[in-house]
């Protein structure tokens, strides 16, 4: 598992760190850490549907940031819990762009077994980070 959860960071947040040997790596990890955090089993999300998630920042950390928020934005707004399958970064004019393949299913809480509603990505502790070709997220979750 590209992730694991950290404990006592915030009493009523969840965090974790994700990691990857690319950035394309901890951002996908990054998203099914989120999931995660809602849905017990990952598996029980098939490929009914695909969306393209996409987002805009001036540096990897907020890409990160935005890219997250996106994913709680499609479970709020279309019930859809969804799972990157490939990524696409593009810079521009100091812009970077991370578009990406998300796969998932209307959220059916008969299938898939609920744990907690994240409500928001938040800058507490949020950083990323690469050393010696490792990318690292630190993210904590408000729940």
């Amino acid at each position: 598992m590209p992730y694991h959860y950290l404990n006592e960071v915030a009493t009523a947040d969840i965090a974790f760190e994700a990691y990857g040997e690319s950035k394309e790596e901890m951002f996908i990890a990054a998203a099914d850490a989120l999931m995660n955090v809602m849905v017990e089993d990952l598996g029980t999300i098939k490929e009914r549907v695909w969306r393209e998630v996409s987002a805009e920042a001036e540096n990897a950390e907020m890409l990160l940031f935005r890219f997250l928020q996106e994913f709680i934005y499609y479970k709020d707004a279309e019930q859809l819990l969804l799972r990157a399958a490939r990524l696409r970064f593009k810079e521009q004019n100091g812009a970077w762009t991370v578009t990406a393949r998300a796969y998932g299913e209307t959220l059916d809480p008969q299938k898939h077994p609920l744990n907690v509603d994240v409500k928001a990505v938040t800058m507490h502790q949020f950083a990323v980070s690469e050393h010696q070709g490792q990318w690292k997220a630190r993210v904590v979750l408000d729940i």
